[in-house]
């Protein structure tokens, strides 16, 4: 869509550019795995670290969501605007005037993305380490998670910007490069 100057990424070019980020994600994400299975393989500490819900999702975050964010954040604040999949579809995060974002609102907009990401690993760690879980609770936050993501996926498709409701909040949007 043409806004002024602008032409706004719809669904499909910014589904595809995470498709392709998401390929470097699984790389690292298989790397992780494998060196964790090897050092494993030679010492139970590792698995112990894991033992427990709290440390397990704090190492989790530590060791997947945050350079996970990092990865998307500076990319999108960098010269380039761009992750390596937005790069590769001629697709750029700007502000509302067309400029480069700084890391700060990369940071945020970033985070707000993985809310619902963040929400359902609570709630997976929850199931997997707590026999007693609250599953009506559980169950609600799930919902949470769904509904989140509609949002997401109604305001891209439904508003003339296609912006999520994290770019609305992070005041940012994906244009297609017209240079």
């Amino acid at each position: 869509m043409n806004h002024g100057s602008k032409i706004f990424a719809g669904f499909w070019p910014r589904v595809k550019a995470f498709a392709l980020d998401y390929i470097i994600i699984s790389g690292y994400l298989i790397a992780l795995t494998l060196l964790f299975l090897i050092l494993n393989s030679i010492s139970d500490a590792f698995q112990q670290l894991f033992s427990q819900r709290v440390q397990a999702q704090i190492l989790a975050f530590l060791l997947v969501t945050f350079p996970v964010t990092l990865y998307f954040s500076i990319t999108e604040s960098s010269a380039r605007q761009a992750t390596w999949g937005k790069q590769r579809l001629g697709l750029r995060v700007t502000d509302q005037e067309g400029n480069r974002i700084r890391l700060p609102r990369a940071l945020t907009r970033t985070l707000l993305k993985f809310v619902p990401w963040e929400i359902s690993h609570t709630f997976v760690w929850q199931m997997y380490f707590s026999s007693g879980a609250n599953l009506v609770f559980i169950n609600y936050g799930f919902v949470l998670v769904y509904v989140l993501v509609g949002l997401n996926i109604a305001s891209l498709v439904m508003t003339k910007t296609h912006r999520t409701l994290y770019d609305f909040l992070a005041g940012t949007s994906v244009v297609k490069n017209t240079l």
